[in-house]
């Protein structure tokens, strides 16, 4: 009996240390606030408690992290909603973070200036107060998203590279003229067409050649029977005519949660093996 409490009495404590913050940001850049769901590990939660001392237990650890973007039509929880994030945080060790990219803002800036300007948002609000709030370091950091997230995932990575260790994209539109125009792209971006250059110059595999010197790691996964399959190997392709490294996974599956939770922990896996220096293939 007593070895049964001890039991539940460490079960508990193993579930108070888990933590889950909401961090809300005001910002001049998306005319509006951002909610960003925050979930860290349980074996570091103590260090990100009120009372934590550093004279009783010294410097904290920068703990590794990951940007997590959704898709077009989601939100800051559609994350959490479809996967147990803080239980894939406390197997992982990461601190996952998941902004809200709102329904269709494809994490860029759009053209009229009275509207959300995400990337801008990132660079200058987003991505500096995370990192300080939790002491973070870029070279544990990464990002990665879905569908609209995954094109968005590569191309903030693109914008600062120095701010990641590396970065991946799950069923990724990785070129915007797959949507032609459509989900939004239109609104943010200008009218579809040959007399409007923004949506070959915001893609993602157009931009893919500011990562040749750094030659920092993009991991491209999606499920063959996707639709946006054709983009996800295309895209790899141009990483291999430039010679940067990349890993490409293909499996069976669609665009649907079920790869999506699949294809998350497949990333943290990579994203835990280059953290650690463990054996790649190269």
């Amino acid at each position: 009996m007593k070895k049964i409490l001890l039991t539940l009495l460490a079960a508990c404590l193993a579930l108070s240390l888990s933590a889950q913050d909401l961090v809300v940001i005001e910002s001049p850049n998306l005319h509006c606030n951002d909610s960003i769901l925050v979930f860290i590990p349980e074996q570091y939660a103590s260090q990100y408690a009120e009372e934590y001392c550093v004279e009783c237990c010294g410097d904290p650890e920068a703990v590794p992290a990951l940007f997590l973007l959704h898709g077009w039509s989601g939100c800051y929880r559609d994350w959490s909603r479809k996967c147990d994030i803080q239980r894939i945080a406390d197997s992982t060790g990461f601190i996952i973070i998941c902004p809200d990219g709102f329904y269709d803002s494809w994490y860029v800036n759009a053209e009229d200036p009275e509207q959300m300007q995400w990337r801008t948002f990132f660079d200058k609000e987003l991505y500096p107060q995370i990192m300080e709030k939790y002491g973070l370091d870029p070279t544990k950091t990464f990002i990665t998203g879905l569908s609209m997230g995954g094109h968005g995932a590569i191309n903030l990575f693109l914008d600062h590279i120095s701010r990641f260790r590396a970065a991946g994209s799950m069923s990724g539109v990785l070129d915007l003229n797959a949507e032609a125009g459509r989900l939004g792209l239109s609104r943010l971006l200008g009218p579809y067409g040959p007399d409007n250059p923004r949506h070959d110059a915001e893609s993602a595999i157009n931009r893919i050649e500011r990562d040749q010197n750094a030659k920092k790691l993009l991991l491209i996964t999606c499920g063959y029977s996707d639709t946006l399959y054709p983009c996800s190997r295309a895209f790899c392709e141009r990483c291999k005519e430039l010679g940067v490294p990349y890993i490409e996974v293909y499996s069976p599956g669609v665009h649907s949660w079920t790869y999506w939770d699949y294809a998350l922990r497949l990333h943290l896996w990579y994203f835990s093996r280059i953290l650690n220096g463990e054996n790649l293939g190269y």
